[in-house]
Formats: C-alpha cells, structure tokens, sequence
C-alpha cells in the first residue's frame, strides 16, 4: 500500500492548525518575527510557522491548493525518481520551501517589532512552482484568474500579482513570502533537472 505524503502533511497541518486556532497563546510562540530571529530569539519560527494557520478559510485554501497540485508532482516525482527519491525530494521541497519562504520577508521586516507571519502559503508556493516549472502546459486558474489557462502564463501573472500587491503593502498577506517560496520551487526544479527550464522558455517561442 503506497502512503501518500501529501495526505501525510495536510493532515498535520489540519491538526497542528486546529490546535493553535483553539489556543493562540499556544500559537504565538511558533509564529515567524523576523524581529525576534534577528535578536537571536525564536529561531524556531522559521520552521514553525508552516504548520499553524490563522482561521479555518486561510487552512482551507493552501490545503485544497496543496491536494490539487502536491498530489499530482508527488506522484510524477515517485514515477520518475521512484518511490522512495521521489518521496524523500517532494518532502525536502515543501519543507526547505517553508523555510525558504522565510528569505525575503525576513530581511523585509527584521526592524518591524509589530510584523507576524503564519501559515503554509510559502511552502505551498514552492510546490506550485515546481509543479508550473516541471509540467509549463498543465492548466491552472485561482482566484484572481478564475478561467484555467497553461501554466507557463500563469505562473509570471501570479508573480506579477504578489509583487505589486507586496510593493502596495498593507494586504493583511505575506505576499513576499509566497514570491519567496515561489522562487525557491523554481530553483529547486532547476537543480533537480536543468533541462525544465528550456522546457518551459520554449512554449513561448513555439
């Protein structure tokens, strides 16, 4: 019987999530400040904060986005390395991305004493990046782009979305941290096979 990782995670989180909703002085003290981590204090906010989620709405979007698409480069992944790399790189991609979310909004606000952050939305975005980077003519659509287009555009609009929004500032979301995560998915994928990226330049040349 093959155990699939993604399901794994999510129902951690789920847990993890419930937990601290119910108890946010438990909460508190694994949230992401940047301001604390350059005292040298909290340090475990950087890994932490993936697993704990705001409200019931914010836990229900990264996990559905996560179902949908860490489901599918899961099981390319165990196809193409087998079960065991597949499993042990799809793992290292969601939770280095966790971390690697981390980056930018770091030194963004590591003077901002009042900046908090929580939840998997960086994680999450480096495993669709991954997944636009390692399969550019998969169709996608969310929120903002409501009718499913190739991923290859969808990904530099999403981009091009989290970037304004994080330089208009004040959206209640760490937009640079899923540019972050993002980023981190896209260079994880080059890493793992240099070849994608010439993949995906070439459906805009064609």
């Amino acid at each position: 019987m093959v155990i699939s990782t993604t399901l794994i995670i999510i129902a951690l989180t789920v847990w993890i999530s419930y937990e601290g909703i119910k108890k946010p002085y438990w909460r508190e003290g694994f949230l992401f400040n940047p301001y604390e981590i350059a005292q040298g204090k909290q340090t475990w906010g950087l890994f932490t904060h993936s697993w704990f989620h705001a409200d019931y709405q914010h836990l229900m979007f990264n996990m559905l986005s996560l179902f949908m698409l860490g489901s599918h480069l899961e099981s390319s992944w165990t196809q193409t390395y087998g079960y065991s790399k597949g499993t042990v790189m799809y793992v290292a991609l969601y939770l280095v991305g966790g971390l690697a979310a981390t980056v930018i909004p770091y030194f963004r606000h590591r003077n901002n004493a009042m900046y908090r952050s929580l939840g998997a939305s960086g994680a999450v975005s480096s495993v669709i990046f991954a997944m636009i980077l390692w399969e550019p003519k998969m169709r996608l659509g969310l929120l903002f782009i409501p009718i499913p287009i190739p991923a290859y555009i969808f990904g530099p609009l999403y981009l091009l979305f989290e970037y304004v929004a994080m330089k208009r500032g004040n959206t209640g979301i760490a937009n640079d941290g899923h540019i972050s995560g993002a980023l981190f998915g896209i260079l994880f994928v080059l890493l793992l096979s240099p070849n994608k990226a010439l993949e995906f330049i070439d459906n805009f040349v064609r």
